[in-house]
């Protein structure tokens, strides 16, 4: 997976339409999720497509599986992922996730219902960090 900096480098030269494909592009690039890991259990709430998170990895090294059912959501889980993946647990609890999303300015750039869930996805990820980095 790139990481989110590389993502955030290409995403600025980019406009419009090239943007929504660089998202589809990084949708297509997670790690497949299993489908009997796709569970009411992982299912993140308050996203207009499904989007499900399922954390797996250690306090040294999280790590997450991820998948939607809409080509541009999934390129925004893919965003929420590259920003904390393979960290340690300590760091991704502190982290501001949202400000390292930022750079990508998805309130502007997307509709509001294709980014409504993303504070949803950050909670889940950080709650998680915070779980493990706690032991």
């Amino acid at each position: 997976m790139r990481t989110l900096s590389d993502i955030a480098e290409e995403y600025e030269f980019l406009e419009g339409d090239e943007r929504y494909r660089l998202l589809i592009e990084l949708g297509r690039e997670l790690e497949p999720m299993p489908d009997a890991l796709k569970t009411d259990a992982t299912l993140v709430r308050g996203c207009s497509a499904q989007v499900w998170v399922y954390p797996t990895g250690e306090s040294d090294r999280l790590h997450f599986l991820a998948d939607s059912n809409a080509a541009i959501t999934k390129g925004i889980v893919a965003l929420v992922i590259a920003a904390v993946q393979d960290r340690p647990a300590g760091e991704v609890a502190a982290m501001d996730v949202a400000e390292a999303l930022a750079p990508f300015d998805l309130k502007n750039q997307l509709s509001s219902n294709r980014t409504q869930g993303v504070p949803n996805m950050i909670a889940l990820v950080r709650e998680h960090a915070a779980r493990i980095a706690a032991g």
